[in-house]
């Protein structure tokens, strides 16, 4: 690598913030695409929403101090306005969106790249540590710069005032640094990129908890400001700014950046600060097969999505009672007809409406799973199990088999959770009804999972961003082509337009196995695909 200036005089940092960059456009083009279509609908379906002040109290009145809302959304300082509801409910969400990127990208940068081997050959280029480190953060930068145009035109073009929407994208756009400093601390003390994930996720829940135990408690509203998921609510874009408390993010994101690079200069290249375990007392289960090893593997990841999912349908059949009895406008609930949910005035109804979601989070764990079987690849594992009597068709048809029974627990633990927070209630359907919504979300997981696996035997190194792109694209096309009155059959290209909102729907068999046969005939050819090429590394 040159050391001098380049054609475009960048130097070496301009050249490894392009890596940098380069190397993460997937992801950070599906952020940018997902925070400026939330920025562009927020206040575009509120103006139509509540047209009247009568309506918008209403709304008010309902939905700011109600916890079960407060708990996602965070704290509301004014929902009569545009801008206020935008603030609250864009800024909300897109916050801690934001605070994943940061966490990701600055694994990603860091961590990820020294597992791989490759940061021991960028240094073996005339380059310092620093300017390596320098490159990584600019080139962080530069995607944390398309999220906030992203925010930006979003909000501009969903009819907000510029300058308030610049200041929202930066509110929002300020957990960026904030936890990609996070991630560089974690990846410093972390020997993995995995830990190093655990860690900083640590840190993330432990943020969004804080804010959480504030905005819902009036006695420990202090709280939000030892978070800062809660200095992204203070700095209170269209509500009465206080651009002042952007010192907080600033400083907490010199420190911890500053901190990560003091550290990285004093430790070996490859190394943590945390011992690594080379060595434990051999456990034997779960090798009697290579279906049985992937699963050994991914045992921890399985056991979060599990407990995530499981998490939040209980609290979504909690809140069922009195999330329905809030005072919903009879526009807002043509809107929603408009999804095929039917009235979510009624806790039946709102609990179909939240297993639409559940349906995109089966589809993603379909993704992750094959991402996983990727992972394996690339790292050369798979090399090293393909030299024992061990077929290549027989070890990716026991992954999709363990995909798919990580799809059928997830869709399972969601439908019984839910039942029983609702039970809690007293407004449950029946046990049989909620596991059928939850069995309802199979049919585009398998979709997925199928054409992720045929992603995955043609273009290897490009079927996660294959994968999770498709499933964001279909789940948003839906939503969005919905609300906005596209031609039915525009709409009904996405797989989710045919999913039945269950409980208050009957189960749409012939669509579900129009799905299922497509999903298993991609997952043939995949096979196929995958018998006759070659492993790649990363």
């Amino acid at each position: 690598m040159a050391t001098g200036r380049g054609r475009h005089g960048a130097g070496p940092v301009g050249a490894l913030a392009r890596r940098t960059f380069r190397d993460a456009r997937i992801r950070t083009i599906s952020f940018a695409y997902l925070f400026a279509v939330a920025s562009m609908l927020n206040p575009f379906s509120y103006r139509h929403t509540y047209s009247t002040l009568a309506e918008r109290l209403a709304f008010a009145d309902s939905f700011a101090h109600n916890k079960a809302v407060v708990l996602f959304y965070g704290r509301a300082y004014d929902l009569l306005t545009v801008g206020g509801y935008s603030a609250w409910r864009t800024g909300g969400i897109l916050a801690i969106l934001a605070a994943i990127f940061g966490l990701l990208a600055g694994v990603r940068a860091l961590r990820a790249e020294e597992d791989a081997g490759r940061a021991e050959l960028v240094l073996a280029a005339p380059v310092t540590r620093g300017t390596v480190y320098a490159g990584a953060i600019a080139g962080i930068a530069a995607g944390a710069a398309l999220l906030w145009v992203a925010v930006l035109a979003g909000s501009v073009i969903g009819g907000l005032a510029a300058g308030g929407s610049a200041y929202l994208a930066l509110a929002i756009v300020s957990m960026v640094p904030v936890f990609a400093g996070v991630g560089a601390l974690a990846s410093q003390f972390a020997p993995t990129r995995r830990m190093a994930l655990e860690l900083g996720g640590a840190v993330v829940v432990l943020s969004f908890l804080l804010r959480t135990i504030a905005d819902t408690s009036g006695s420990l509203g202090w709280l939000r400001w030892a978070t800062p998921l809660g200095w992204a609510e203070e700095l209170r874009p269209f509500t009465g700014a206080q651009p002042l408390v952007l010192l907080l993010p600033i400083a907490a994101s010199v420190l911890t950046l500053l901190g990560a690079w003091r550290l990285a200069a004093r430790r070996d290249v490859g190394a943590g600060l945390l011992p690594a375990r080379d060595s434990a007392d051999p456990r034997l289960r779960l090798l009697s097969s290579p279906t049985a090893q992937a699963l050994r593997r991914e045992l921890g990841s399985l056991t979060v999505w599990l407990t995530g999912v499981g998490a939040f349908a209980l609290i979504v059949g909690v809140i069922s009672k009195s999330i329905s009895s809030a005072g919903i406008s009879p526009q807002l609930q043509r809107e929603f007809a408009k999804l095929g949910e039917g009235s979510i005035v009624t806790p039946h109804g709102y609990l179909a409406f939240s297993f639409s979601f559940f349906v995109l989070v089966a589809s993603l764990f379909s993704c992750s799973q094959i991402a996983a079987a990727r992972h394996e690849e690339s790292e050369e594992r798979l090399e090293t199990l393909l030299a024992l009597p061990v077929g290549r068709r027989r070890w990716l048809t026991g992954r999709l088999a363990l995909a798919s029974g990580g799809a059928i627990a997830l869709s399972l633990v969601a439908g019984l959770l839910a039942w029983l927070g609702a039970a809690t209630q007293n407004v449950a359907p029946t046990l049989p009804r909620m596991l059928e919504a939850g069995v309802n979300c199979l049919p585009v997981a398998i979709l997925f999972l199928g054409i992720a696996a045929l992603a995955y035997g043609l273009a290897p190194r490009a079927a996660a961003g294959i994968a999770y792109g498709l499933v964001t694209v279909a789940f948003l096309w839906q939503l969005i082509g919905s609300l906005l009155g596209a031609p039915k059959w525009l709409v009904e290209i996405t797989p989710f337009a045919h999913v039945a909102s269950v409980p208050v729907q009957s189960f749409r068999a012939g669509a579900a196995a129009v799905m299922v046969a497509v999903g298993l005939l991609a997952a043939v050819a995949a096979l196929a695909a995958f018998g006759r090429r070659d492993l790649t590394g990363a």
